[in-house]
């Protein structure tokens, strides 16, 4: 007669499973935490629409893009502080090079951090207190020309077109 196996190996064995199915980078697992929305940043030549991941706890907020591999061209995070305040950031378990937009509570890009160097302790600090900052793949700004000064709209600022 066979014996039934016993609770606490078919829970390992299952926790084991969970492991092994997850993605390797772990970030289609994280980025399902995160609400997405639309996000337009304004300049005076043109409109350039993102898909952005919203962190507005301070668990998502320290979480971010950690551990992430790739971001698409259109896409980023938005870190929503949900008041103006210093914000500093760093790139501790980051493996993309981000663009880092820091921006007031009225949607105008205050300070860009080009090319910030993953996995760096460094921080990244505004020079005055913002609403949010926002992180996309390193070169955005430059590739679309954004620079301080332009807009940004989002439901967070109330000025979504």
């Amino acid at each position: 007669m066979r014996r039934p196996f016993h609770p606490l190996v078919v829970t390992l064995g299952i926790c084991v499973l969970a492991l092994l199915a997850r993605p390797v980078d772990g970030s289609a697992a994280w980025a399902d935490s995160f609400s997405r929305s639309r996000l337009v940043i304004e300049t005076p030549l043109s409109r350039h629409a993102f898909t952005v991941e919203v962190a507005v706890t301070p668990a998502s907020r320290q979480r971010g893009l950690m551990h992430r591999r790739s971001l698409a061209p259109d896409a980023g995070m938005l870190f929503d502080y949900g008041r103006t305040t210093p914000a500093a950031m760093w790139m501790k378990n980051t493996f993309i090079a981000l663009d880092m937009l820091f921006i007031g509570d009225d949607g105008l890009i205050l300070k860009i951090a080009e090319r910030t160097v993953p996995h760096s302790l460094e921080t990244v600090a505004s020079d005055k207190p913002v609403r949010a900052v926002l992180e996309v793949n390193a070169g955005t700004a430059a590739r679309l020309g954004i620079r301080t000064g332009d807009r940004v709209h989002h439901a967070i600022f109330a000025n979504m077109d």
